[in-house]
């Protein structure tokens, strides 16, 4: 079987891995691959690829059509593997990073071409921008053929998303089941064996957020950890964003965090003199705070090091995982604080317009009981969530708890879980993940796909319905100020 796989670059990244991974996972079969990009990847990679720069992001590609385009992945696909693919596996294909490619996937797949849309994020889901860009300069400003060029639907085009959410968000768009998939990431660590003793490696207990500090992340939240945690703990990240937009929010945080005397230290991973593996022994425990996430690997990785994971939940991401048996005891769904202590004229305002911003910003308007439905799921028992707070807000609570840090009481959970408590599900764990999300099991779920696919009857195109993909991610209750710019 001849695969060509498709993505815009490869550069460290999430996607750049998941590439990584189906190319070990599928070395066990008979498949010749090729991976199509724009720009040479940062590092030597394990498969064969070809460039094509009119793959690269919108900004840095050439003026070519659609047509010319497919014209050069047709090319490039049959130059490396002999002849044309039996399977197009293309990732992030609708996320509005290139305005040619989409057409392009169009063109191939009117000519019979064998489509694998591959989504692990959605323009839909808090990218704006993104997606007025796709709408005025690909669909020119109409909605109908926005859904034509994004989510093209026939028996020989299927989808593969990360998680159950995504599958149900399309379903509902109309994509049919037998040509929708959920593929969740295969996980791999870089060391396959880390010493089984669960000690501290220093005097003092490091709470770790291994992650790149990016707003949805949710930084402020990890900082009031660290203000009520008892002495002689210390928290850290990981790394900082690369995102020059990202930037003046994230360092605004660290500077707050040297006001306010934080035990937390930032971009640990540019300071150790370590692999990131190696730094994740270095915790007791990990810790996420994150109020949004495609995949949630935040919440598997740590138990492939022996270590526990602890803090902010997401039920419609883990929900899958406590149903393949993983044991996830302490994370919380909410931080509540007393209403009280912001005001609900001022948490009521903030709501009202975040949620006008958001969807004018795709092309809504609220209905009359938008902000009703927000403040519904912001606010119970006179609590709200620090997470639906935005940074302003929440700086305000951190500066309540440093100066007067009795008020601690009155959060729910008032402090994190004991690591020691979780460290019985280590094992368990572990099992689970070595068997169910490894990249052998990864391999045989995209075998299984790419054999439904290649048996599949060409059928002419229609497509899916992308407003009801839309309706879905902005529900008035999926708000969360850190996510509407």
């Amino acid at each position: 079987m001849r695969i060509a796989i498709v993505h815009y670059h490869l550069q460290r990244g999430g996607v750049t891995r998941a590439i990584e991974h189906s190319a070990k996972a599928l070395s066990r079969y008979n498949i010749s691959l090729v991976v199509l990009t724009g720009q040479a990847p940062a590092d030597d990679q394990i498969y064969e690829y070809r460039i094509i720069p009119g793959l690269q992001y919108e900004a840095a590609r050439p003026r070519i059509s659609s047509k010319e385009l497919a014209r050069a992945m047709e090319k490039a696909a049959v130059n490396a593997l002999g002849a044309p693919p039996d399977i197009w596996h293309i990732h992030n294909h609708s996320l509005g990073k290139n305005m040619a490619l989409p057409g392009a996937l169009v063109n191939l797949a009117g000519k019979g071409c064998r489509l694998l849309l591959h989504i692990h994020d959605f323009a839909e889901d808090g990218r704006p921008a993104n997606y007025h860009m796709m709408l005025e300069k690909m669909a020119h400003g109409e909605k109908t053929e926005m859904s034509r060029l994004l989510y093209p639907q026939a028996a020989h085009i299927h989808y593969a998303v990360l998680n159950s959410r995504d599958f149900t968000f399309l379903n509902n768009g109309g994509a049919e089941p037998d040509c929708l998939h959920r593929l969740p990431n295969g996980i791999q660590l870089g060391r396959k064996e880390f010493p089984a003793e669960y000690k501290e490696k220093t005097s003092q207990q490091l709470w770790l957020y291994p992650t790149r500090g990016i707003r949805r992340k949710n930084l402020g939240e990890f900082l009031l950890w660290s203000a009520v945690a008892p002495e002689g703990h210390r928290f850290a990240t990981t790394m900082g964003p690369e995102n020059p937009q990202e930037r003046p929010r994230y360092e605004a945080w660290m500077r707050l965090a040297t006001e306010l005397k934080l035990p937390v230290e930032f971009e640990l991973s540019a300071k150790a003199d370590c692999s990131f593996e190696e730094l994740l022994q270095q915790a007791r425990t990990l810790v996420t705070t994150s109020v949004a996430e495609g995949f949630g690997m935040a919440f598997l990785e740590p138990w492939l090091a022996n270590r526990p994971v602890c803090g902010r939940d997401l039920p419609e991401i883990t929900m899958e995982f406590r149903q393949d048996g993983i044991m996830l005891p302490s994370l919380y769904e909410r931080l509540d604080l007393p209403v009280e202590w912001l005001g609900i004229d001022r948490i009521t305002v903030s709501a009202a317009a975040a949620q006008e911003k958001r969807l004018h910003s795709y092309g809504r308007t609220p209905t009359e009981d938008c902000l009703d439905r927000v403040l519904g799921e912001w606010i119970r028992n006179d609590c709200i969530d620090f997470g639906c707070l935005d940074e302003k807000m929440q700086e305000d609570i951190l500066r309540r708890i440093v100066h007067d840090p009795a008020c601690a009481a009155e959060l729910i959970p008032a402090h994190l879980p004991e690591p020691m408590d979780n460290s019985a599900n280590i094992d368990i764990n572990r099992s689970i993940l070595m068997k169910k999300y490894s990249l052998e099991r990864y391999g045989e779920r995209l075998i299984y796909i790419y054999k439904q696919l290649a048996a599949s009857t060409v059928e002419p195109l229609s497509s899916l319905d992308g407003e009801i993909l839309l309706d879905h991610f902005l529900a008035p209750e999926r708000l969360t100020l850190l996510r509407v710019d």
